[in-house]
């Protein structure tokens, strides 16, 4: 499905709207150290990183952003404390439920990523629901990376394309990459273009490993709680800055 043309609200006159990245990915690090060095629970420091969050999507829409993707929980994180793990997918379960009507409203089509089995299934309903809600919604793409990692998503693509060929309705010499990006969970999404990763952290941490091979990147040594409309002018103008060749002179 094609986006309808956005009317740009408030871009900054230093950026050019014909080089904006078409997508964009977001590792949303440095709740917890927010909250700490404020002497708050990590709870807080993740309430605020949701707020953060919404004015980025928000952001993106008015700035022509076709795409944002967020890294929201990776199959590491599965190895928190139970009580934070807990809490983090009744806090997505709530912030799915509550803001669904204004995305709906606003255009925007939400996707997950991901093995979303393990998942709760009150939280696995709020999910359907709001991807079929928001399913012929023609304004910016949402999609959430949801006990994602990127290794084990190549694996089962892996898996699924030997299952084809073990039934034969695949063959060997067809496999390609545009055959391999089928299975892959992110099927029929274009690649990130810029990918930002907040507190400092100079790693990708198993996220889009296949989609991010040409993927710009961007390292910030602010929190994510702190990273407004400012700090993402800032991603864009570098980003801006750089001469993209994907392998050429």
């Amino acid at each position: 499905m094609t986006t309808k043309p956005t009317v740009l609200r408030d871009l900054p006159a230093d950026l050019d709207v014909q080089r904006l990245p078409k997508h964009v990915a977001v590792i949303m690090d440095g709740n917890g150290r927010w909250a700490k060095e404020r002497g708050l629970p990590r709870s807080m420091g993740h309430r605020r990183g949701v707020d953060t969050l919404k004015e980025l999507l928000r952001c993106c829409k008015d700035w022509g952003i076709q795409t944002l993707t967020a890294y929201a929980f990776s199959t590491e994180n599965w190895s928190r404390p139970l009580e934070e793990v807990d809490f983090l997918m009744a806090l997505f379960e709530r912030v799915l439920r509550r803001e669904l009507r204004e995305m709906t409203q606003e255009g925007v089509r939400i996707n997950f990523v991901g093995d979303l089995s393990p998942l709760p299934a009150s939280l696995r309903e709020e999910i359907r629901q709001a991807v079929e809600q928001t399913r012929n919604n023609q304004g910016i793409q949402f999609i959430v990376a949801k006990n994602y990692g990127g290794r084990g998503e190549i694996l089962q693509a892996c898996r699924a394309i030997a299952d084809q060929v073990q039934q034969g309705l695949l063959q060997l010499d067809e496999i390609n990459e545009a055959i391999f990006e089928q299975y892959l969970y992110t099927a029929g999404i274009c690649d990130p273009d810029l990918l930002i990763r907040t507190s400092g952290e100079m790693r990708i941490s198993n996220f889009l490993l296949w989609q991010m091979a040409y993927t710009e990147l961007y390292v910030t040594e602010t929190l994510w709680p702190e990273f407004d409309r400012i700090e993402f002018h800032r991603a864009l103008h570098d980003y801006q800055r750089r001469h993209r060749r994907f392998g050429r002179i």
